[in-house]
């Protein structure tokens, strides 16, 4: 199906130059220029990149466990650490066998609705996906900021310009992905290295100051049983406050979307990716028992040797806890390089957010005609993004605490989606034990991102922001796009070449048959129908052509022709497609290209009011349909000549 094009500008080439660094398996962009895929990474690198973020929040997640949760802050840390090993990490090594290609748990719940349901469905989740990963960006970069601002060698200096300070750096991270995403990974084993080494000196060292001050471990479990009188009470409490720190949570979903990078044996395929399997839940183990360790004995010396309001809005260790540590513990040289360290991750935390973006958001919204065909482009969606950052770093004042709503809300809905993703997949594989015990785990976080929900609105106001901002493009976008040729390719079997082939040596007349009891009647009585608008002579041949509409919520496919003789006299093309018009066009076009020749169709007119055909159109693919194939046609062609014909009687 050619169609005339402009050869682009050095500009438009650059900006949509080719997917293969983000977006495998994507189909490539208009004007794009190939490039050979690359062939992915060594799971433990793309670990890092993953672990960016997920380390990273060892930069405020000891002090956000010590403002929810007090002297109980190691036990509430200790229940973390069980949900997360018990049951996250189980939710997402499942889910990295049912979606291998990066697509997440979100893939999964696709697969369970069809028609326009499914696909608001799908928009949904994707709008809390949006909350997640653009918020880790923005907090991710703030946090940074305030490490900086806070340090005491820069805090007279920097402490009016955090906003300036997170801008540039959200600004920083893009510009890194405008270079390119295969040097990110570089950039983040390197930065997730030192960081890591750095906290075990950290953990090592405030681990020593506790055991030689005995006097510390008794009375800090004086005061908890003064507190909370026994164990039962102490876990109770540890329960209730879990929630609050479901940002410890929040590497799993980057894990399974940066998964299409994870190298897996020489032998996989995209359609069975085993050891990119494998890999992957080697990947999300040893991320998960890593931050598991860290997370139990950082929450436990933080809690013991930092006194409680230094952790509160204006305190030395607010959202900075184990950097206080580290430059009352190690003094100031070593303090300042931990910061560096902890600014250069938390800003480089959004480069796995980035990747997450532009690897989820291209598998859906083109594919759905819900965003222009530049979008499958990783630079443009990169410039997008970052400015989507601006706005966000804007209207929250660079503030940590003001977003940590948003991005629990974001990281629990998709963890809960992801665990009733596999509860039903174990249930559909009749694995009764799994389907009961991802059930629970179901459960646990459904309860979890309830009580978040309650206890902090604002991140789901703040999601549905995102969820109606993306609703409304993408409609506004498939209204835009209603007239394109949607068909990615036209193959036709070998009776209906033979028709094509047959009518070419004449001229070329298809007639446009909605399907109805398919009897030697009705195609009989529409030929002469046809004949007597148009006045054809009777000489005149034709060909019928028949199209089934399938979900016409989809937007693109391929687009299968059968050919097949009714009634020993009439030969009719059948086709299947989410489109009427959009099937036409293509069908026409590829018979232009084989033959040479340009062809005929003959409709009649659709009764009824225009604009409600064209909402039929919009909606269910069918309706005003002879004017929309022509205008199809005309978008497709702009040259009138190679233009194949439509005629209306």
């Amino acid at each position: 199906m050619a169609t005339t094009q402009h050869p682009p500008s050095r500009l438009r080439a650059w900006m949509l130059e080719g997917l293969s660094d983000m977006g495998k398996g994507l189909q490539q962009a208009p004007h794009a220029v190939p490039e050979p895929p690359h062939k992915g990474q060594r799971w433990w690198r793309v670990m890092c990149l993953t672990g960016v973020d997920y380390f990273s929040t060892l930069g405020y997640q000891p002090g956000i466990a010590a403002l929810a949760a007090g002297l109980l802050s190691p036990v509430a840390t200790l229940v973390l650490v069980l949900v997360t090993l018990a049951g996250a990490l189980p939710v997402y090594r499942r889910v990295a066998e049912e979606s291998p290609h990066g697509e997440g748990s979100i893939a999964m719940l696709e697969r369970l609705l069809s028609f326009w349901q499914g696909k608001l469905f799908v928009l949904t989740l994707l709008g809390f996906a949006a909350t997640d990963f653009l918020i880790t960006i923005t907090l991710s970069a703030a946090d940074a900021s305030t490490h900086l601002v806070e340090n005491p060698h820069l805090t007279g200096v920097l402490h009016s310009h955090q906003m300036l300070i997170t801008l540039f750096l959200v600004a920083l991270l893009g510009a890194v992905f405008l270079k390119g995403f295969l040097e990110a990974i570089g950039v983040a084993v390197a930065l997730v290295g030192i960081y890591l080494a750095l906290n075990v000196v950290v953990v090592v060292v405030g681990l020593w100051h506790v055991l030689i001050a005995g006097h510390l471990v008794t009375d800090w479990t004086g005061a908890l049983t003064a507190q909370h009188g026994n164990v039962f009470a102490m876990v109770g409490v540890a329960l209730l406050v879990f929630p609050k720190l479901a940002l410890g949570l929040s590497g799993f979903e980057t894990g399974v979307a940066v998964m299409p990078h994870v190298q897996g044996d020489p032998h996989d395929t995209e359609e069975q990716p085993t050891g990119r399997i494998r890999d992957t839940k080697k990947l999300l183990t040893t991320a998960a028992l890593i931050m598991s360790g860290f997370l139990i004995t950082t929450s436990f010396i933080t809690t013991l040797l930092i006194p409680a309001p230094e952790f509160q809005t204006g305190g030395k260790a607010n959202g900075r806890a184990l950097a206080y540590l580290a430059h009352q513990d190690l003094g100031n040289g070593f303090g300042t390089v931990y910061d560096i360290s902890t600014i250069a991750i938390l800003w480089f935390a959004g480069a796995s957010a980035m990747a997450g973006l532009l690897n989820l958001m291209p598998r859906y919204l083109p594919r759905y005609g819900m965003a222009p065909q530049w979008a499958r482009a990783v630079r443009p969606m990169v410039i997008v993004f970052t400015l989507i950052g601006f706005l966000v770093t804007w209207v929250f004042d660079a503030n940590v605490d003001a977003q940590g709503g948003a991005y629990a809300t974001g990281v629990l809905v998709l963890i809960t989606s992801a665990a009733i993703a596999v509860t039903i997949a174990s249930r559909r594989a009749g694995q009764r034990n799994w389907t009961i015990g991802f059930a629970v785990i179901s459960a646990v976080f459904l309860y979890t991102t309830v009580d978040n929900v309650i206890e902090r609105p604002d991140g789901v106001k703040i999601g549905a922001c995102f969820i109606v901002g993306i609703i409304l493009v993408s409609l506004l976008s498939r209204l835009a796009r209603a007239f394109e040729l949607r068909v990615t390719s036209v193959t036709m079997d070998a009776m209906a070449e033979r028709f094509v082939r047959d009518i070419a040596s004449r001229r070329i007349r298809f007639i446009a048959n909605e399907p109805d009891r398919r009897d030697k009647a009705e195609y009989r009585d529409k030929i002469e129908q046809i004949r007597n608008d148009n006045d054809i002579p009777v000489t005149e041949d034709f060909v019928f052509v028949e199209v089934t509409v399938t979900d016409p919520s989809e937007f693109e496919a391929g687009l299968t022709v059968r050919g097949e003789v009714l009634h020993d006299r009439y030969r009719v093309l059948t086709l299947e497609s989410s489109s009427i018009p959009n099937a036409l066009a293509a069908l026409l076009l590829q018979v232009r290209e084989m033959t040479g020749c340009t062809p005929h169709i003959y409709f009649e007119w659709t009764e009824g009011n225009p604009f409600a055909n064209f909402l039929r159109f919009f909606l269910f693919g069918q309706g005003e349909v002879a004017p929309v194939t022509r205008e199809v046609l005309r978008e497709a062609e702009p040259d009138r000549a190679k233009r194949p014909r439509v005629h209306t009687g």
